[in-house]
């Protein structure tokens, strides 16, 4: 498929890595905690395949296209009531396969990293440091609370922070909010099939999409 977003590798920097769903292999855990609050309510619960087509950022819009209708008053206790189910289920989710040896490949090549998230920064740097050495990262950035609405402006403090020019950093990432989030900065971006995003609507960006984290070190 010819890309309408072509990468240049020849110009990147430095990696800046997505953390649910890229790094960190969390779609099992997120599904679980959705479904906890579907049963609770007697509403069907989501297959893998369906969580991958409707899942999206922000997460309320997630939220009500998996059934889940609360006015405006209801929404905290509601976001927060599935992190509580996330926590529990946090602990028991891994790296994503091909993950390590990628960062440290581009370690050895010496590629800068950092790691640009929607999880809560608290419970994101816990996530990392559980998972993998946080040396790896030049910065780990979350966001302040636990409402996953955006990380734009994370992003372009990062691109701005960086001392580079926004097209020497590579977004990689599994969401069409990851490529939207590189976007608005400036970043190049390829997307991962392995995440929260059905292969089919990642491709649908037009840029890069690999199967396997490790493709990226025969890219660069």
């Amino acid at each position: 498929m010819k890309l309408s977003k072509p990468i240049d590798f020849t110009i990147v920097k430095a990696i800046v890595w997505d953390w649910n769903g890229t790094l960190l292999d969390d779609i099992a855990a997120s599904l679980s905690a959705m479904n906890q609050m579907l049963t609770l309510r007697q509403l069907p619960p989501l297959s893998q395949e369906r969580y991958r087509e409707i899942f999206t950022f922000p997460v309320r819009s997630y939220y009500e296209k998996a059934g889940l209708f609360f006015n405006e008053d209801e929404w905290d206790a509601v976001a927060m009531e599935f992190i509580d189910n996330y926590k529990i289920l946090l602990p028991g989710c891994g790296i994503q396969s091909g993950a390590s040896p990628t960062i440290g490949y581009l370690q050895k090549r010496g590629y800068r990293q950092f790691i640009l998230s929607a999880m809560q920064q608290q419970m994101l740097l816990a996530s990392v440091a559980a998972c993998i050495d946080a040396k790896f990262f030049e910065s780990i950035n979350g966001l302040n609370d636990h409402y996953a609405h955006s990380k734009e402006e994370n992003a372009q403090l990062l691109v701005a922070g960086s001392g580079l020019q926004a097209g020497e950093l590579l977004m990689v990432g599994d969401t069409l909010h990851d490529y939207e989030v590189a976007n608005s900065a400036g970043m190049q971006c390829i997307l991962f099939t392995g995440g929260h995003h059905a292969a089919q609507r990642l491709e649908a960006s037009g840029t890069l999409v690999i199967d396997r984290l490790e493709r990226l070190a025969e890219l660069l």
